[in-house]
């Protein structure tokens, strides 16, 4: 029931830590990175939302959003 949530968890993790990194060089390609992880981002959310009785999914969905939103505004 949970494996795709917790395979989502752990892309938007790698993607965030990846994005963090790229925007801190000023990277060349941070616009296109910060796109993908809003996509894996709200993906993750999507998931996490599925599971109403679970706490902690709802908390990672809130996060996942949060960063998505963040993500959004550095891709302009």
């Amino acid at each position: 029931m949970l494996e795709r949530c917790i395979q989502l968890d752990r892309e938007c993790a790698s993607i965030g830590y990846a994005a963090s990194q790229i925007m801190s060089m000023d990277g060349e390609h941070t616009k296109q990175i910060c796109r993908v992880c809003a996509d894996i981002c709200n993906a993750c959310a999507q998931e996490c939302e599925k599971h109403k009785q679970m706490d902690h999914c709802q908390k990672c969905a809130q996060t996942c959003r949060r960063c998505a939103e963040e993500c959004h505004k550095m891709a302009r």
